[in-house]
């Protein structure tokens, strides 16, 4: 009998020990050595290179916080990537799957509910991209056009519901993934490709002609943009805000910005050519996890 009590004894210290390892990243990571990054194939912030490799903004921000995280679990860290998607991303960090995405999500309040954000690493201006002999300059402009979007994204919503598409009808139209909306767009299949102005950029500049698109038109939202984590993990979270708050006071955030915005990026070694905006400036300068609601109520 006490042979009995002392074998559930330990599977209940087991099966406790497993719970809290769901709830605390740390552990989990700790007792693994292994820590799943969550990235993407084709995001202005983080994108791969091909044979497995990934590389962009958010990518290198993320490779600073494991090396930090690796001083707070004591231990070199296995870094496995996890190819996400703007569909399934958020499904991935509340399974275990991905323990840190590091793409490029947008912080708002329904997805508050599902999963936590570290703080803001950038806040990101939704725009039109358009081919530059269009004619299309506003967004009074895509009436009777396609346009382009990526699919589990929120940015074709965000165009309807600006005041100054009342009374515009535009056919829409998904790519799977940005790399696929831009083709939509340079295919001529689109009339315009509405998304984060990094990811427009981006693609422009790693585009066959640079020169025959432009960004136009009315900033149609501003969204912070971060690192995703699961919900109810305070001391992960905590570990992961203190990276980025320690990038921020170090001056590494400028010059990952720097790196990525304003040199020639791989793997056509071109400049995406956007300069620090005032409102990243200021979330680095007063670091929060607010959601994109509180930033729509300041305007």
């Amino acid at each position: 009998m006490k042979k009995q009590v002392l074998a559930l004894s330990i599977l209940a210290l087991a099966a406790g020990g497993a719970f809290a390892q769901a709830n605390d990243t740390l552990a989990k990571i700790k007792a693994s050595g292994v820590i799943t990054e969550g990235v993407r194939e084709s995001s202005g912030l983080s994108y791969t290179l091909g044979n497995g490799q990934y590389t962009g903004f958010h990518y290198d921000i993320c490779a600073n916080i494991i090396k930090d995280l690796e001083k707070s679990v004591g231990k070199k860290l296995e870094t496995k990537y996890q190819p996400v998607t703007s569909q399934n991303r958020i499904p991935l960090v509340q399974n275990g799957t991905v323990d840190i995405e590091c793409g490029s999500t947008t912080n708002n309040a329904t997805r508050q509910k599902d999963v936590a954000f570290a703080v803001t690493t950038y806040v990101e201006e939704v725009r039109i991209a358009v081919k530059a002999n269009s004619g299309i300059n506003s967004i009074k402009d895509l009436n009777g056009k396609t346009v382009a979007t990526t699919t589990g994204t929120t940015s074709v919503q965000t165009l309807r519901k600006n005041e100054r598409a009342g009374g515009i009808d535009f056919k829409e139209l998904y790519g799977k993934d940005h790399s696929d909306s831009f083709l939509l767009l340079e295919s001529g299949r689109a009339d315009a490709f509405v998304m984060d102005g990094s990811i427009l950029a981006s693609n422009i500049a790693k585009s066959k002609s640079p020169a025959d698109y432009k960004i136009v038109g009315e900033v149609l939202s501003v969204e912070p943009i971060a690192i995703m984590i699961r919900k109810d993990d305070p001391a992960f979270k905590k570990a992961v805000d203190d990276s980025i708050k320690a990038q921020i006071k170090s001056g590494e955030l400028n010059k990952l910005w720097d790196k990525w915005f304003l040199q020639p990026i791989p793997p056509a070694n071109v400049k995406v050519g956007l300069a620090l905006s005032d409102a990243t400036k200021n979330a680095w300068a007063n670091p929060n996890d607010k959601p994109m609601e509180d930033y729509a109520a300041k305007k």
